[in-house]
C-alpha cells in the first residue's frame, strides 16, 4: 500500500511532535528549492566540503551496545564521474562500508553539485545494504524524481545560517535529514591530526526519533568527526586521506 505525499508529511509531523526535544529544530515543511542548472558550477570547492576528484577519504566507525564495541571502517572515493540530475552535472562520490571481517555491509553512490554561490547541494543517493544474504535498496532516492527535491549538505557561509533547520535531503518517508549550524570554534582530534576552528552541525531526521549526532567540519579538509548525542555512542573519526 502507498501513502500520498500529504499524509506521509502528516505522519513524520505527527513523529515529530511526539518525540522531539524542545532543541530540536525539526520542519515538517518539504524545502520546496528551485533549481536552475545555470546556477551550478562543475567544481566542489567548498572549504568545509571540498570535493577533489581522485581523492579518497577513510574513517572508522566505533559504536557500543550492551557492553560490546564493534567497528567498521568507511571507504569515501571523490570519483571523476558525473551525474546529471534535474539538468545539473553532480560530482560522483562512492561509499563503501565493511564490517570487522572486511564484508561489505553497505556500498553507495551519492551525488553532489555546487552552486556559483559555493553551497554544495545533495541530489541523492543509490544505495544498497546487505545482511544475511539479502540485498536492500531502502534510503535510495534522487531529486525530481517521484516528489523527491535536493538539500543543502554544506552552506557556502555556514554561521549565516547558524540555528536555522534546514533539509540536507527531501523525500518523504524514505529521506528527510535536516540539520542545524551550531558553531564554528571547535578543535578536533581523530587519528588524522588534531583540527581547530571546526565547524560543528546537528543532524536529526524525523524517521529516527530520540537520534541525533554532532558533525565536525575542518576547513580545506571536510568531514572530520560524528559523534552520536542522542539514541547511542557511535563515534566516527577520520582515519586518513589519498589523493
Amino acid at each position: 500500500m502507498k501513502f500520498s505525499r500529504s499524509l506521509l508529511l502528516l505522519a513524520s509531523f505527527f513523529i515529530v511532535l511526539t518525540s522531539c526535544h524542545k532543541d530540536d529544530y525539526f520542519t515538517p515543511e518539504p524545502p520546496g528549492v528551485d533549481i536552475d542548472p545555470d546556477d551550478f558550477v562543475m567544481h566542489i570547492s567548498n572549504p568545509y566540503f571540498p570535493l577533489v576528484p581522485g581523492t579518497t577519504y577513510y574513517y572508522v566507525n566505533t559504536s557500543e551496545e550492551d557492553g560490546e564495541t564493534s567497528t567498521e571502517d568507511l571507504k569515501v572515493e571523490v570519483t571523476h564521474d558525473t551525474k546529471v540530475i534535474m539538468g545539473v552535472t553532480c560530482r560522483v562520490v562512492h561509499d563503501v562500508a565493511t564490517d570487522e571481517d572486511g564484508n561489505v555491509i553497505e556500498d553507495t553512490f551519492d551525488w553532489y553539485a555546487q552552486d556559483k554561490r559555493g553551497n554544495v547541494w545533495y541530489f541523492g543517493e543509490d544505495t544498497k545494504a546487505y545482511e544475511d544474504g539479502e540485498v536492500s535498496t531502502a534510503g535510495s532516492w534522487e531529486a525530481g524524481v517521484d516528489g523527491a527535491e535536493p538539500g543543502i549538505l554544506m552552506y557556502a557561509k555556514p554561521l549565516a545560517h547558524r540555528g536555522e533547520p534546514y533539509y540536507q535531503e527531501f523525500y518523504p518517508g524514505v529521506a528527510v535529514d535536516q540539520a542545524i549550524v551550531l558553531d564554528a570554534n571547535n578543535t578536533v582530534e581523530v587519528p588524522y591530526g588534531t583540527f581547530t576552528n571546526c565547524l560543528r552541525t546537528k543532524e536529526f531526521t524525523a524517521l529516527e526519533p530520540g537520534v541525533a549526532e554532532n558533525k565536525y567540519y575542518a576547513k580545506g579538509v571536510g568531514f572530520v568527526l560524528a559523534v552520536k548525542v542522542e539514541g547511542g555512542n557511535d563515534r566516527e573519526e577520520l582515519v586518513r586521506i589519498t589523493h
